[in-house]
């Protein structure tokens, strides 16, 4: 049995002109979202008086995985972006001249970083020796988390949790009524 040769065809006409404007296009761009993956919520944008310091603690104390970084002026952090699993933390250096100040500056942060981790124990742990400070002692909490306050060395208050049991509107109004009355 002989093998079929595949015949080069070339186009001519308008095949030809449809074939050559399909190459010659330009590969489309994705479809951008106005509210990029990963950021649906609200992403919270710190300001640290040496963000490059900053950036390597949230990564050891933290275990952040540093996602982009552009340099400012001065070899300052213009803007950097993190996540702590899957939480994102926008931040930068101090440009008071844009009012972007850290709490250092400003004498603290009325602002706390609430984050959710597999296990709040052994983060805790791990952030302290990195150090971090404990503002309030890791423990189980009325509303089903275990969690606990730290501060960062550039003045940054963090909460981190551990979701221990899920609770119903009603379970969970009687127990903070029930804290209330004892406190």
């Amino acid at each position: 049995m002989a093998k079929k040769s595949k015949a080069r065809k070339t186009a001519t006409g308008k095949g030809a002109k449809k074939a050559s404007a399909k190459r010659a296009a330009p590969k489309a761009r994705a479809r951008v979202k106005p509210v990029p993956e990963g950021q649906e919520g609200a992403t919270p944008y710190i300001c640290c008086k040496d963000a490059a310091r900053a950036l390597d603690f949230y990564k050891a104390a933290f275990n952040a995985k540093e996602v982009m970084r552009m340099g400012g002026p001065d070899g300052k952090v213009g803007h950097a972006e993190f996540k702590i699993g899957k939480a994102s933390v926008m931040m930068s250096d101090e440009f008071p001249a844009y009012g972007s100040l850290s709490p250092e500056t400003v004498g603290g942060s009325p602002v706390m970083l609430y984050v959710y981790v597999k296990d709040v124990d052994s983060f805790v742990k791990q952030a302290v020796e990195a150090g971090a400070s404990i503002e309030t002692e890791v423990a189980d909490q009325f509303y089903g988390d275990r969690g606990g306050k730290l501060k960062d060395p550039f003045g940054h208050v963090w909460w981190f949790a551990s979701r221990k049991e899920n609770l119903t509107p009603r379970e969970l109004k009687k127990r903070a009524e029930k804290m209330h009355a004892a406190g």
